[in-house]
């Protein structure tokens, strides 16, 4: 049992930063194709796409991380991931476009980094 944490802890370490690279994505693509071409703006910038998506990150960044804080004894991943959960969440506040953009990109930089050091808790240490 105690080898199926770290198992499920790595698996959701990965899922979290695959998402965070699909969020912004999701984010970029969505200010181009909008702004660029006027297309699809009521499906991608949708609230309930930014809201299920700020979920799906708190529920597996806290499960990952906070199995990885249990096992490693470690801060800095579950600091670094909660502080770009937070401009995820300030994102939502702001109207659609480059605000909630560059807020949406650093939240989910910042929490894909907490993803990496959960996944190689060493990398800070010198």
């Amino acid at each position: 049992m105690a080898a199926l944490f770290p198992w499920i802890r790595n698996r959701l370490d990965r899922v979290g930063m695959a998402l965070s690279c699909l969020c912004a994505i999701h984010c970029v693509t969505g200010i181009v194709i909008v702004a660029g071409l006027g297309l699809g703006g009521g499906l991608l910038l949708d609230p309930a796409i930014h809201r299920v998506g700020l979920l799906l990150a708190t529920i597996i960044a806290g499960v990952a991380i906070g199995l990885g804080a249990l096992q490693h004894r470690r801060a800095a991943p579950f600091v670094v991931a909660m502080t770009g959960l937070s401009f995820m969440g300030g994102a939502l506040a702001v109207q659609h476009g480059t605000e909630e953009a560059v807020l949406t990109i650093i939240g989910v930089a910042l929490v894909s980094l907490g993803h990496l050091l959960n996944i190689r808790p060493n990398l800070l240490r010198r």
